[in-house]
């Protein structure tokens, strides 16, 4: 049986995701929109013979979703080869847009088992842990900027490293403002931010990762990270070297960027 199109550009993407390749830009009609972009990141997923670690939250900042008049957030699956511990080494190519700092949390598998809507009163019960992260974003393909989530979402949830500071054992603290900060020494560059930059609340993030899961039944038999989105939005990497990021009562993570 003959490949549609869609199944040729997603085997395209799969292969430059396996083998950290860059690859001609996918058409507009399947990124643009989120639903569609959505699609082909299943199917992208689908094909990958890695074991998914987590889930990840884009597109978590609510200028920059009226900015693109986009009505939510999007989720992408996280795979093991994607993560890798502090201080570890990341290399970038020309098409990597930016580095973030975020909320991480461990959620317990019981999660998987449990019935109806992740709410405020329920969701603490899921966390086993949480530490700070950085996010290095960017594509495979041959493109710059950002003009819809689709984008993103479409590549691998535009995910190419997640680095994990010091997991703490979870225990309630005011999450929704904390300061943050993600700096280059070596470059005299510092970006301050804050939680409430994620969706107001990190924990509204991931009740809206976690719904989405349920939502696309997807079930894994262990623990499982969720990664919250950027406190600091996407900074610009303008040179290579250690990267620090900091949360406020999280503690602090590394990426040398090279």
């Amino acid at each position: 049986m003959k490949k549609s199109l869609k199944d040729k550009l997603s085997d395209k993407l799969v292969d430059a995701f396996i083998n950290n390749k860059i690859i001609s830009s996918i058409p507009n009609k399947f990124t643009k929109k989120l639903t569609e972009a959505d699609k082909f990141r299943k199917l992208c997923e689908s094909k990958v013979k890695d074991e998914i670690i987590g889930f990840k939250a884009g597109g978590t900042g609510i200028s920059l979703m009226k900015k693109l008049n986009e009505k939510e957030p999007f989720v992408a699956s996280v795979f093991k080869k994607n993560l890798i511990k502090s201080g570890k080494k990341v290399k970038i190519n020309k098409y990597t847009l930016g580095i973030e700092v975020e909320v991480c949390y461990l959620i317990k598998k019981s999660f998987f088992s449990s019935k109806g809507k992740i709410t405020n009163k329920n969701v603490n019960k899921f966390i086993s842990h949480m530490a700070p992260c950085i996010e290095v974003v960017g594509y495979r393909q041959k493109r710059k900027g950002i003009t819809s989530f689709g984008d993103l979402c479409s590549d691998f949830g535009g995910n190419i490293k997640f680095l994990i500071g010091l997991k703490k054992k979870y225990k309630k603290i005011n999450i929704g403002n904390l300061k943050s900060n993600i700096s280059n020494e070596k470059a005299r560059q510092s970006v301050d931010g804050n939680t409430n930059a994620v969706y107001i609340n990190p924990l509204n993030s991931l009740k809206f990762i976690l719904n989405k899961v349920k939502k696309d039944k997807v079930s894994l038999d262990k623990n499982f990270y969720v990664f919250t989105g950027s406190t600091v939005g996407v900074v610009p990497i303008i040179k290579k070297g250690i990267y620090i990021g900091k949360i406020d009562k999280l503690g602090s993570v590394k990426a040398i960027i090279n």
